[in-house]
């Protein structure tokens, strides 16, 4: 099979959309809720998955014949963790304000559900070119949800968008304007409640798409 065939090509594109992990299979939603509070964590952590996903599907893919069947939950677990150790490590040494945002959920990427489901349904069955693009493509899924519900929760929380505020002072009311801050986006709950209307935006396109 090509490198670049429309198998392939699907493979890749399908978690983007039509199959995405958090709208379509509802999964790596307790992320979601804690590194969205701000943009930049949540860029970061998706990113972060998404390296992750890819390589842990590289190496169980170019591993799967060699794995016993009764072991191999255990083989996929210490490839993730080794993987979440250097990325841990990474994020420490050139981004370390994130890392202390982030805290322990970097670590929890080990359980991630979009993971461990991708090595499991996918990188067991396939070979390491497709485990590769499909890792790659549930992690930018993943991380497209990430990044819309954590732009909006900054700048309806914050007034800011990366720490740059895109609100004017004159806009506040403190200052005679008509704008507040919404301290409920800063809130978990409302992550939740974003990455619900995402959800329901996201099939309400997609099934008028099916309908065409």
């Amino acid at each position: 099979m090509s490198l670049f065939s429309k198998e392939n090509g699907e493979v890749f594109k399908g978690p983007l959309n039509l199959n995405n992990p958090v709208a379509v299979q509802v999964l790596g939603i307790c992320s979601a809720l804690a590194v969205t509070s701000q943009l930049k964590p949540a860029i970061v952590m998706g990113l972060s998955v998404t390296v992750i996903t890819a390589f842990a599907n590289v190496i169980i893919s170019l591993l799967r014949k060699t794995i016993p069947n009764r072991i191999r939950i255990i083989v996929q677990l210490v490839v993730v963790a080794a993987l979440v150790t250097i990325v841990s490590n990474i994020l420490k040494a050139y981004v370390y304000d994130v890392s202390v945002q982030l805290s322990v959920y970097v670590g929890l990427i080990i359980t991630n559900c979009i993971l461990m489901g991708r090595l499991e349904a996918f990188a067991m069955q396939n070979g390491p070119w497709e485990s590769f693009l499909d890792g790659i493509g549930n992690g930018l899924g993943y991380a497209f949800v990430l990044v819309v519900v954590g732009l909006v929760r900054e700048i309806l929380g914050f007034g800011t968008v990366l720490g740059f505020q895109i609100v004017p002072d004159c806009a506040y009311m403190e200052n005679g304007g008509l704008y507040l801050n919404n301290g409920m986006m800063t809130m978990p709950a409302m992550a939740l409640v974003l990455v619900a209307c995402f959800i329901w935006v996201h099939r309400a396109l997609n099934n008028d798409e099916k309908k065409k």
